[in-house]
């Protein structure tokens, strides 16, 4: 794991003159809100200290590889802060004068410092999926490098209609974010012709999911849950919260294959994901953590990423250049993806493939064959610009 310690260590400035009298600094900061939880289902998912952070250090060693070649100076804070106190931490960092921040929180903080820092500030969301924050409560200030639920529901959808599998039993969790990825869902599969044969919802009771809710529980609770479901091809869950969602495969009352939140899971990286040049970012990235990446590892490595490679195209530190330019036609970028990924600029959302993986390879990437689009095919992913409520990016 990357201690606190080294990940100071690494982001020291690195500065190479070029022959210049002075050179270009560019000063970023990855701000992670760090809220209560329980134990993850899977001794697997343990916390890690350096969660999100370890991915950014990576993405500021590639920053200043290249930038120290033209006169930059790239450097990069990093803050963790106690949930509550996320507020605090935004306003000593504006204070310091940074004016680009990577935010990792949940939706309503990520807006809620979105909207602290105002439009002198680029802020970049590398956790929250909620897709409202690419709908009616965008920001003009804050771009997404992480997908969308609705992304990430279509990248399910897709596949699914790929397989012929239109007939869905969805379930989903009784928390406020399960709902609204039930709704994301929904919309998917009205959009693609997927049928909901059946829904059910399953209450979060609290307590501990390991001690409450062990296999031995599990294998008699599920398949009456379960039973006596509408025929259906496949099982779609709907669970943001992590409470039910990895127990279903295997465990339904019919030998059904299992989508979304457990079974088979859209992700933007997993340590299995070789294809695409892929394997030399895990070889650096585990070289540098002594660990295998995870989904924040990622977004955060992306976010910085694009921030540097703005810098490096305009020559610029400007924030109101950095965002046209992130925004605008020119701006691309390599993301271990196959293709190129680019932002939507009326919602500033990265469009990118999704990855589909089983937890031990990737099983496929969305979009799928055949389904086109105008304009990209990666929009064929999540809200398009006719269905978005989004009016900030006008």
């Amino acid at each position: 794991m990357l201690s606190l310690q080294r990940i100071l260590t690494a982001a020291l400035t690195f500065t190479v003159w070029a022959g210049q009298a002075h050179a270009l600094e560019v000063k970023t900061a990855v701000l992670r809100v760090d809220y209560p939880k329980v134990l993850p289902i899977s001794r697997l998912d343990h916390p890690v200290d350096d969660l999100g952070f370890a991915g950014a250090v990576l993405a500021n060693e590639d920053n200043r590889t290249t930038g120290s070649f033209l006169g930059m100076e790239f450097s990069a804070e990093f803050v963790a802060a106690p949930a509550g106190e996320a507020s605090d931490a935004m306003a000593k960092l504006l204070a310091d004068g940074y004016d680009q921040v990577i935010v990792m929180a949940n939706a309503e903080d990520t807006l809620s410092l979105a909207d602290q820092a105002g439009d002198g500030v680029l802020v970049v969301n590398a956790l929250a999926r909620e897709t409202a924050l690419r709908d009616d409560q965008c920001r003009a200030n804050l771009l997404h490098v992480v997908p969308s639920n609705a992304m990430l529901a279509d990248t399910v959808t897709q596949f699914a209609m790929w397989k012929k599998w239109d007939r869905w039993f969805l379930i989903y969790g009784s928390n406020p974010e399960d709902t609204a990825l039930a709704e994301d869902y929904r919309r998917s599969a009205k959009k693609f012709g997927a049928k909901l044969v059946e829904e059910r919802e399953f209450e979060d009771t609290g307590g501990s999911r390991r001690t409450d809710t062990g296999h031995v529980l599990v294998q008699r609770q599920i398949p009456v849950f379960t039973q006596d479901a509408r025929a259906h091809d496949v099982v779609i869950a709907a669970d943001a919260s992590e409470v039910f969602a990895n127990y279903l495969p295997f465990h339904t009352w019919e030998p059904r294959p299992v989508m979304g939140s457990g079974g088979l899971r859209p992700v933007t990286i997993h340590p299995a994901h070789e294809a695409w040049g892929a394997t030399q970012f895990h070889t650096r990235f585990e070289k540098l953590t002594k660990r295998f990446v995870r989904e924040q590892d990622y977004q955060a490595w992306l976010a910085l990423r694009v921030i540097g490679e703005a810098v490096i195209r305009t020559s610029s530190n400007d924030v109101a250049v950095l965002r046209n330019y992130i925004l605008g036609d020119a701006f691309e970028l390599a993301a271990f993806k196959g293709q190129k990924v680019t932002f939507r600029d009326w919602n500033g959302q990265l469009r990118q493939p999704v990855l589909l993986s089983d937890g031990r390879i990737t099983i496929s990437v969305s979009p799928q064959e055949g389904y086109l689009h105008q304009r990209s095919l990666l929009d064929s992913l999540g809200l398009d610009k006719p269905e978005s409520r989004c009016t900030a990016f006008n």
